[in-house]
């Protein structure tokens, strides 16, 4: 019994009275047959490559070779033809070179050496084995761009509005349907989603009095905007905002992988800004305004219905409260229409209850990345409507008076707890915190006797607190108010104004006010957020600002820090400290302890 020559079939028994064939690695294959087959494979119009088992070409046909615009043998294939771009094809392409798949193919973009592009169907062959040479494949390249722009062509068709060339309604679901999909969401997702649907005002009177094509034109201007607006915002978890017609003057933009509302807020105003310019159509210049609704949520537990019954809903509200606005889906006023009356009623009896609690938002310096002080940021945890922000409930306590027992509240809190971590940490650089106060609270208290009163009870060094006023609340102060701040400077307390440079900005009272410190408005530092497209104008404005902040002998503190690009201009023009979500988000008061001697928290 003997096996075959290779070693791998079953042992065969001898016949005798006859001579057995000699098994060759071509066998039945003639030396001419050889000659033609390899010809023809030099001849084809297709690219081929022969490629051993480590991966390297062996031989390549002329079309191969023009594809490459080198003589490929002895390179890896892989990196000729793209088959390394990815992990998943890397690896089933190995498999193929080891025998671990029979076949793979697979789509790859290519460059061919006349220099255009090319969609390519990469296929890989066995070949069948050579003993001298090892394991090899057959690689082949068929140009695919054809039939695969055809393919995108026919679906933009289906897929396009024709007037203003946006994804359609069908589209928009079919993207929607996907990202609600919470197992698109991967590590390091927010698996958030968020939407801002919006309508045009008077659209119709448009249409009734310039006619359809002029109507048509102003719909696809307006679309040119939303993409541009959205464009802006930056990239998302799905390559970017959608923007999308609905039908008829009804457009939607679609954020997957959200940040949150604030994200939202800011891209519905940007939209509202955009749209409030004239619009010039064939010497017709028309203005006209637009009622955004937005919606900002977890996907778990979202659907595309609930979603947009939601965004239609919150679309009636602003359009209901005056249009040429944009409103936030509340959940209370969607499932309570909870009224600012129900709100007063139970304000003040909440502080006694405990219902109120403060979280600290870093104020971190620019020139070294530490911690300098914090925010104090009350936050109303409703029993019913769950927690609630300042915007929600600090206008109504400053209507009915509440203010005065709820503000002397978060001082007292806010100077506890900053002298427990002065306390708790006693070799390391101690932070001020910075607590919000309202006008009614200059004039209906002693606000000056609270201040003395809480930090005598605190223990907290006058120069640990900071004050924060608004600019209408400081410009043109006289009387009462500014012997108060006087006083409260006299006593040891930084003094700042807060959102400055969107109120009065009277720069003449600044060298008379007893003021330590400027928060400048985020609307400067969103200027910043645009590297590609900068405004050097932002940059100056800012620039003068701080300079005459520092001449003054003022501190300058940059709100809505978002990005480290933003980060790297403020501090390049001066600025002194930042805030914003580039060092965190607002946070209870033991993540807060983690900074006291280190750098800033991470977002």
């Amino acid at each position: 019994m003997s096996g075959t020559p290779d070693g791998t079939g079953p042992a065969r028994a001898a016949v005798p009275g006859r001579t057995r064939p000699r098994i060759t690695e071509r066998q039945g294959c003639s030396p001419a047959e050889l000659r033609d087959h390899r010809a023809a494979f030099n001849a084809a119009h297709l690219p081929m490559a022969v490629v051993d088992h480590n991966g390297l070409v062996v031989s390549a046909n002329t079309a191969f070779t023009t594809l490459c615009g080198t003589d490929p043998s002895g390179l890896p294939a892989a990196e000729l033809t793209g088959l390394a771009s990815d992990r998943r094809t890397w690896q089933a392409y190995r498999d193929a070179l080891s025998g671990r798949r029979s076949r793979f193919r697979c789509t790859r973009r290519l460059k061919h050496s006349d220099g255009r592009t090319l969609w390519a169907e990469i296929t890989i062959t066995p070949l069948p084995d050579d003993r001298a040479s090892g394991r090899r494949v057959l690689l082949s390249v068929v140009d695919v761009s054809d039939r695969r722009e055809l393919r995108a062509r026919l679906r933009h068709l289906e897929m396009h509005d024709a007037v203003t060339r946006l994804p359609n309604r069908a589209l928009f679901f079919e993207r929607l349907t996907a990202a609600l999909d919470s197992s698109a969401y991967g590590q390091g997702s927010t698996g958030r989603i968020g939407l801002c649907y919006l309508d045009l005002d008077g659209f119709k009177a448009v249409n009734d009095t310039l006619g359809h094509r002029i109507g048509d034109r102003l719909l696809a201007a307006v679309a040119g905007r939303l993409t541009e607006c959205a464009d802006s915002g930056g990239l998302s978890h799905g390559g970017g905002h959608l923007v999308a017609r609905l039908g008829g003057d009804e457009f939607a933009v679609l954020v997957e992988d959200s940040t949150g509302t604030e994200q939202l807020a800011d891209l519905a105003r940007t939209l509202l800004a955009a749209l409030q310019q004239p619009f010039d159509l064939d010497g017709q210049r028309l203005s006209v305004s637009a009622s955004i609704g937005v919606v900002e949520r977890t996907v778990a537990g979202t659907t595309a219905t609930r979603l947009m019954q939601a965004a239609d809903t919150t679309l009636y509200w602003a359009k209901e409260d005056g249009k040429a606005r944009w409103t936030l889906f509340d959940p209370e006023r969607n499932a309570h229409r909870m009224t600012r009356q129900a709100l007063s009623s139970t304000l003040r009896p909440a502080v006694e209850r405990g219902e109120f609690a403060v979280e600290y938002q870093p104020l971190v310096g620019l020139a070294d990345g530490v911690t300098r002080g914090v925010e104090a940021l009350v936050r109303w945890h409703h029993p019913q409507f769950g927690t609630l922000t300042p915007n929600r409930f600090i206008s109504i306590a400053e209507e009915d008076g509440s203010i005065v027992q709820l503000g002397r509240w978060v001082l007292r809190t806010a100077c506890r707890q900053a002298a427990q971590w002065l306390r708790d940490h006693p070799g390391s650089r101690p932070v001020f915190v910075s607590v919000n106060v309202a006008v009614r609270q200059v004039w209906d208290s002693d606000l000056v006797t609270d201040v003395a009163e809480i930090l005598a009870e605190t223990g907290l060094p006058p120069r640990l607190l900071q004050l924060e006023l608004t600019e209408s609340a400081v410009m043109g102060s006289a009387g009462r108010p500014l012997q108060a701040l006087q006083a409260l400077s006299d006593m040891g307390v930084r003094i700042a104004i807060d959102d400055f440079g969107t109120g009065y900005s009277n720069l003449a009272y600044l060298s008379r006010l007893p003021v330590s410190a400027l928060k400048l408005d985020g609307a400067f530092v969103r200027g910043f957020q645009d590297e590609a497209h900068a405004n050097p104008a932002d940059e100056t404005i800012v620039e003068a600002l701080v300079q005459l902040a520092h001449r003054l002998g003022l501190t300058v503190t940059a709100e809505c820090v978002e990005t480290s690009g933003q980060a790297a201009r403020l501090r390049r023009i001066g600025c002194d400290t930042g805030q914003g979500w580039l060092y965190s988000r607002a946070v209870p008061p033991d993540r807060i302890a983690e900074l006291i001697g280190l750098t800033a928290l991470p977002a």
